[in-house]
């Protein structure tokens, strides 16, 4: 079938070679989704899922009991006081646009401790002009960067909070950079040492891509909200749209006061059709994640063995699902998104190409043959085209699948005399 389907003897025998050395990796990763397939089952079990909340509400959708239900799941599995899990939620900049702008008033400050926020949300806070930003209602940013190490700079991020930091917003993942994704524990021990400074703070972070990577969560080591995208890990790949923020009762009230509007908070805004696909990618979520992390270890592997910087690299821990490779040059980088488009079920015909994408500095080229359109739990990369150019894979509904995608990816290289194997 791997010839069928246009991979070469050579690349598959290259990625078998791979693929041998990594069975105990893996089944560490299945670990990790069992415990938490079991956890999600749990909180479904508790909070009484029934065929009910399955049912399509429209209108003001008062009574909504999937919508109401489902938020109890989500605030049991990420053990907090309230969430908000709604498809009017359109991205996972929608969701923390919401978080920010809700719990922030003008004169107040946000601030980073872990250097720049994802391209997209530059727009949000203010740091690249755009209408309508934080920075428009005068709240002011600041940020301190990692150090070199990927460590955080205690010392300047003590004297960077002061009475006007209303809100610390900390990025789990990487982003466009090649700096360490954060573990939930090191998240935990940057929040308590935020604590001693400024104990009123509120915390959020920046879940996208990391939900279900690890048996905990950051709201489970004192994140005031946690915020992600319904297109990425929670959907399962079964959601078409939506986002959630999750967290202390007060904040998340005032996340559902700026999405609808103040009076009307949590008891507006009808589910629609789309229950029955939010609970069920839910549910399938642990073990999908589990795929797109064998396939981030597969492809560090892949191309480290071929010579190229891989962040995370092949040995290290995975605290989300990304992989980033820097390829050195455009041609690289158009060619292995070239790969991936060509190893989709969807769009597999379409060759894609560099294009200013709203939203960010530089062009930028995206491969994603999905089901759902912009879907980055499904089998993706893209990246900015500027340098050093890094390509971002990410997702993969299943094993084989993200397996494949990589080979292909390495196929479209090797044949435009980009790599040698």
């Amino acid at each position: 079938m791997y010839r069928e389907l246009g991979i070469s003897e050579l690349v598959e025998t290259f990625g078998t070679k791979i693929e041998e050395k990594l069975t105990n990796r893996f089944q560490k990763i299945d670990d990790v989704a069992e415990y938490n397939q079991l956890k999600v089952i749990k909180a479904m079990q508790d909070n009484k899922v029934n065929v009910s909340c399955f049912q399509s509400a429209s209108g003001y959708g008062y009574d909504d009991v999937g919508r109401d239900t489902l938020e109890k799941v989500y605030a049991s599995i990420f053990h907090t006081e309230d969430a908000l899990v709604r498809p009017m939620i359109a991205c996972g900049t929608h969701a923390l646009n919401i978080a920010l702008s809700a719990n922030l008033r003008p004169g107040d400050e946000l601030f980073s401790p872990v250097g720049k926020p994802y391209d997209t949300l530059e727009g949000v806070i203010g740091i690249r002009k755009e209408e309508g930003s934080l920075a428009e209602y005068g709240i002011t940013y600041r940020q301190v960067d990692l150090l070199e190490s990927g460590d955080f700079d205690y010392e300047n991020i003590k004297k960077s909070i002061h009475e006007k930091t209303k809100m610390i917003t900390i990025q789990r993942s990487k982003g466009y950079q090649t700096r360490p994704t954060l573990s939930v524990q090191k998240i935990g021990e940057l929040i308590s040492f935020i604590r001693t400074i400024k104990s009123d703070v509120i915390i959020m972070v920046d879940n996208c891509y990391g939900e279900f990577v690890e048996n905990i969560e950051p709201s489970d080591v004192g994140a005031d909200l946690v915020v992600g995208s319904l297109i990425k890990n929670p959907g399962g790949g079964l959601a078409p749209i939506g986002g959630y923020i999750a967290g202390k009762e007060k904040y998340v009230r005032a996340c559902a006061y700026r999405l609808s509007a103040p009076g009307l908070g949590k008891e507006v805004g009808a589910s629609l059709s789309v229950m029955q696909s939010f609970y069920q990618g839910l549910f399938l979520a642990p073990t999908v994640v589990a795929s797109a992390l064998k396939g981030a270890i597969y492809a560090a592997n892949i191309y480290e063995a071929l010579g190229f910087s891989v962040y995370p690299n092949g040995r290290e821990d995975r605290f989300d699902i990304i992989q980033a490779v820097t390829l050195n040059s455009p041609e690289r980088v158009i060619a292995f998104c070239k790969g991936i488009q060509a190893a989709a079920p969807v769009d597999s015909y379409v060759s894609p190409e560099p294009w200013p994408m709203p939203g960010y500095d530089s062009d930028v080229i995206m491969a994603a043959g999905a089901f759902v359109q912009g879907s980055s739990i499904e089998l993706s990369a893209d990246g900015p085209i500027k340098p050093p150019y890094n390509v971002y894979f990410q997702g993969g509904l299943t094993w084989p699948h993200a397996k494949f995608g990589i080979l292909m990816s390495l196929e479209y290289l090797h044949r435009g005399g980009l790599v040698s194997i």
